[in-house]
């Protein structure tokens, strides 16, 4: 009887803002711990699932760092979405926790919030999770966001057919995503986080992949300050909030960048009207990190320009960072 109350109650809240296009399928890959704007960006994506724009797929982790998913599931839960299928990396990754010393999210999280898995260990495999998700959806209806490392997209597309799907991993991503949108980059050319951490994996993925892929710059993030509103004003029993409420002060009050919230804002809304997009090609140097762009009008790649001003986009991301969940936890 609750869930059927939760379902009427979800359904009259959406019917004024149904969207008129089907909602994007779409995997969200994080690495959920060096910085905040992960946390942030989890909660856009609930924000427009719950109005119909977005449905999500798997959430997975790039970081073996052992509270990476928890953190995850904790988002996931307070959204009233548990059953969403969580996945970490098995093999070599990275394990990178937040530079904070004070209070730290990344602990903090997973032992005040409701979850159900305890460590990234006990996940299951990123690759599984990714093969069971893409076999399940129609040819080229699936976008891959990621904000994190490029680990898991690396060992996707050298994996090969197994129980899942008969196909490689390779062609199993050119037959069922239909596009890639990455946090990446220092745009013309420099050293990003997101690459460096695992610049062989960002080298091959870049080089291989084998659909489009849209690129949202360090540059681009950097001026989309947000965080502010949400720890002030959001829910008290919100863990986004409570994220912001313990990293801003050690950072800067006024806000945080929104890099991977920009990320997944377009993941699921396209560009338009924030963002253009010009087209190019973005390689990584694995010798020392670097990534370079050129420009291309028939490249493989896009990087995101600003259409709009980086406060107007912020307002809106703000906005979808303070949703409360249809029908609590």
């Amino acid at each position: 009887m609750k869930k059927l109350l939760c379902m009427l109650m979800a359904a009259a809240a959406c019917a004024a803002c149904a969207p008129k296009e089907p909602p994007v399928s779409l995997i969200f890959d994080t690495d959920m711990a060096p910085d905040y704007d992960d946390v942030g960006a989890l909660a856009v994506l609930h924000a427009l699932a719950d109005s119909g724009e977005a449905r999500i797929l798997a959430t997975v982790s790039s970081n073996r760092l052992e509270t990476t998913v928890p953190c995850i599931d904790v988002i996931n839960t307070y959204f009233g979405r548990e059953e969403i299928p969580l996945g970490a990396p098995k093999g070599e990754a990275v394990s990178q926790d937040t530079w904070h010393k004070g209070l730290r999210w990344t602990s903090e999280l997973p032992a005040r919030f409701p979850h159900r898995t305890g460590s990234a260990s006990q996940a299951e495999d990123a690759v599984a999770v990714y093969r069971r998700a893409l076999a399940g959806e129609p040819d080229t209806s699936v976008v891959v966001v990621t904000v994190g490392f490029f680990t898991n997209l690396r060992d996707l597309l050298l994996s090969g057919p197994d129980s899942l799907s008969e196909l490689t991993g390779r062609e199993l991503v050119e037959r069922k995503v239909k596009r890639l949108v990455s946090m990446a980059g220092h745009f013309p050319e420099g050293l990003e986080f997101n690459v460096m951490m695992d610049a062989p994996a960002a080298a091959y993925v870049m080089e291989h992949w084998p659909s489009p892929v849209i690129l949202s710059g360090f540059e681009i993030g950097e001026k989309i300050i947000t965080g502010r509103r949400t720890a002030a004003e959001g829910p008290a029993d919100s863990p986004v909030a409570e994220a912001y409420r313990m990293s801003l002060p050690q950072d800067n009050p006024a806000g945080r960048n929104s890099w991977d919230q920009s990320a997944v804002l377009v993941a699921v809304r396209g560009p338009e009207p924030g963002f253009g997009l010009e087209h190019g090609t973005l390689t990584v140097d694995p010798s020392d990190s670097t990534d370079r762009w050129t420009p291309d009008p028939s490249g493989r790649h896009a990087r995101l320009t600003f259409r709009q001003s980086p406060e107007q986009i912020a307002e809106q991301i703000e906005s979808l960072m303070m949703h409360r969940p249809v029908c609590g936890r």
